[in-house]
């Protein structure tokens, strides 16, 4: 954190407010978990108040990226910002429940927060029926994929926020922007079947791509 941002907050009770970020299951993202980690999205959720980053870091590497830095730098940015870091690595039932604290609620005094995922169809289908603002990374070392072709057209239809690794903290604001705006999820126009039919079924009604 800068010297300039340096506030102490131990004194300073804030309604609870999560950013719930996931990597994902099977494909490691490291690139997205240092980018959440690093000072200037750090201090982008201070400045919007958050009291929480919880991270879904995946395989071994992802674990030591996290757990190392959160033995280095958690107490200063517990002390600094008010923010508290928590990791894990998957739940084999699903992530519903930890996506869920992104929604807040007035039964515990909390905030509406975020969701930041990677590009995966099923987890931005998820996170999109939470009902809280999602910000999408693609991971653009996937071979044969699609992620940044879908981030846009979801971004450009005002469902999400498409992420950029090389300034995530840009995304803090845009979320806040987007969370006063953000499209009704499912849209109104696309049918029962198609979303039966999850993501990918929406998208192609959304994009044209049904007769």
């Amino acid at each position: 954190m800068t010297e300039a941002s340096t506030i102490n907050y131990e004194a300073t009770k804030k309604p609870s407010k999560v950013c719930f970020v996931t990597i994902g299951a099977t494909a490691s993202f490291d690139k997205l978990l240092r980018a959440v980690l690093d000072s200037s999205f750090l201090e982008a959720l201070c400045k919007a108040e958050y009291t929480e980053l919880l991270v879904q870091y995946g395989k071994e590497k992802g674990k030591a990226i996290c757990e190392t830095f959160i033995s280095r730098e958690h107490d200063n940015v517990k002390r600094t910002c008010g923010i508290n870091i928590a990791g894990f690595d998957f739940n084999t039932n699903g992530l519903g429940e930890q996506m869920r604290k992104a929604k807040g609620g007035p039964e515990n005094s909390s905030k509406e927060g975020l969701v930041i995922s990677h590009a995966g169809s099923g987890t931005i289908l998820d996170a999109l029926r939470i009902g809280v603002p999602l910000v999408v990374v693609p991971n653009t070392e996937l071979l044969h994929n699609h992620q940044v072709e879908l981030a846009e057209e979801l971004a450009k239809q005002e469902y999400v926020v498409h992420g950029n690794l090389n300034d995530l903290a840009v995304a803090i604001s845009e979320a806040e922007k987007l969370r006063e705006r953000k499209s009704q999820w499912p849209p109104p126009n696309s049918g029962d079947e198609s979303y039966k039919r999850g993501l990918a079924g929406v998208m192609d009604d959304e994009m044209g791509w049904v007769d």
